[in-house]
Formats: C-alpha cells, structure tokens, sequence
C-alpha cells in the first residue's frame, strides 16, 4: 500500500476525474484517495491526488490559484458553454478583430463577476445545477467574484465556410479557486456580439503543483510514483518548526502561540522533521485545524 501523500496526475481527456480516482486506488492499493478540484472530461492536465493522510490536505488546496491553457471558440454557442454540448447560434465573427479580441480578454481581467455554467455542481434549493440541466430547467445562479490574475491571449486563428467565419483564440489562463473557463469563453463572446464557447483546456497548474511533476495513468502503473506528506505541505504551505512542548499540545488538538506567517493555513512540524498539523491563526493563538499525526 501507497505511503501518505500526494499524486500529480496528467489527466487524459475523456476521463472523469472520479474515473482517476477510481485507477489510483487500484495502483495505489488503498482506498483512500481523492481530487483536489474536479476537472470536466473534456480538460487534461494537472490534477492533484491525496493518498492516506494526503487525503486531509485536499479541502485546502482547492483553495488556491490555478493555471490553464484554453482555446475559445468565438462565432458559436453551445448549451454547455465548452465543446461538449449541443450546438446552438452560429454568428459571422469575420467583423471580430485582434484588437477586439485583446479588448474583451482586458475586460475579463483581474477581479470580476462570473455567473457559473448552467451545467455546473453548484446547488440550488438542494438540487445540482447540472441535474436541472439535463431535465431541461435553467436555475438562476447567481454571481461570484473571481481573481483573474493573468489573460493571456498566445494567438489568434480564423477558420472561414459557408457560415462565415469562426475565431479560435488560444490563451493562458491563471485564476483563483472557483473561476470556470467555460463562463470565460461564454462571457467573451456575449462581450463581442457573436458568442462563444470553450473548445479545449489543459490544466497546467495547481498551487505549487505543475505539469513537471505530473505523470499518466501509464506511468504510475510502471512505477507508483507520489510527493511524500511532509514534502507536499512545504510545498503547498508556509512552514513552522515547533518545539516539543508546541508539538505535544498540537498533537492533542490544542492551541499554541501564534504565528508571525499569516493567517494560514501553516504546515506545523515537529522538531524531527514530521509533519503534525495544518495550524491557523486566531487572535493571540493558532489552533490545528487538521492533525496527520496525532498523539
């Protein structure tokens, strides 16, 4: 059985990320193993495993900011906003420019408010939106505010028939936590008066995880391959050295001084170089808010 930690998968397209978790378990032969942020099956790239104990990491660092390369399809609509669904409006974006192009990515730049997908998992009255989809309701999902720290368009191409033409833009992406990519391109061809959709994605980044350290379903078949506990948390976190008092108290769920690293969460290790606990800051303590080794 796989130690505790975390696996960096390239995930292969038309997969589910359940389905990833699903062939890891079998490799890792455990159980316990889940995702940090779901990626749609149409999308590839970097998706963060916790293995045993890694397990307990993984609520944090869906938290944090993550890098995508996309390209968005201006000139058509789909009912799912990416590649998946059914098509909808198709518009003549021959009168699209480049200087539209960058006009509208400046738009959809740094903090904003996005509306998810009608096919997203976001609940409302109890219910996914996806479900409510698919039964053919549209649920009102209201908007959120997302960080859209870089936009970069890489190039821009244009495909002509018999309906005109169709603008493909190819871009790099990095966003906080809960920014959907499909509502980028649904909202950049709503800016641009001819539609647009998503028409393909690869995650290339996760916090401190990239495509680097990733490796595929064939790979870790070959050999298991995974960033042990206490290295993943000093990657993901600020770290901590307590003392072995602070460990003790730590180990036993209860607090210790505060932190001069930031509200947190801080990877709190003990003397020995094992990681104990996740540990945030409250006025004049921090307490753990996940113990991996407790007493």
């Amino acid at each position: 059985m796989a130690d505790s930690g975390v696996v960096v998968v390239d995930k292969p397209a038309d997969w589910t990320s359940h389905d990833v978790v699903a062939k890891t378990r079998g490799l890792a032969r455990t159980r316990r193993v889940g995702h940090a942020g779901t990626l749609d099956p149409m999308a590839t790239g970097v998706l963060v495993l916790g293995i045993e104990k890694g397990t307990k990491l993984l609520g944090h660092l869906t938290l944090t900011e993550k890098t995508y390369e996309a390209t968005i399809r201006l000139g058509l609509v789909t009912n799912t906003d990416d590649a998946e669904g059914e098509p909808g409006a198709r518009v003549d974006a021959s009168a699209v420019s480049d200087e539209d192009v960058h006009a509208a990515v400046a738009k959809l730049t740094g903090p904003i408010q996005q509306i998810p997908p009608q096919v997203s998992a976001i609940k409302v009255n109890g219910e996914r939106a996806y479900k409510a989809a698919r039964a053919g309701r549209e649920v009102e999902l209201k908007a959120r505010t997302v960080t859209i720290e870089r936009f970069e368009v890489t190039d821009i191409r244009r495909e002509s028939d018999a309906d005109g033409v169709l603008v493909d833009v190819d871009a790099v992406i990095t966003c906080s936590s809960g920014t959907y990519i499909r509502s980028l391109a649904r909202d950049m061809g709503a800016d641009l008066g001819v539609g647009g959709h998503l028409t393909a994605l690869r995650r290339t980044r996760v916090g401190p995880y990239d495509l680097s350290q990733a490796r595929t379903l064939d790979q870790l078949a070959k050999e298991f391959t995974q960033v042990p506990l206490a290295q993943a948390v000093a990657a993901a976190f600020p770290v901590r050295t307590m003392d072995e008092a602070e460990t003790r108290a730590i180990r036993h769920g209860n607090r210790i001084g505060e932190s001069s690293l930031g509200e947190g969460p801080i990877g709190l290790f003990a003397p020995d170089g094992t990681v104990v606990a996740l540990g945030e800051n409250r006025p004049g303590h921090m307490k753990p808010v996940v113990v991996f080794d407790p007493a």
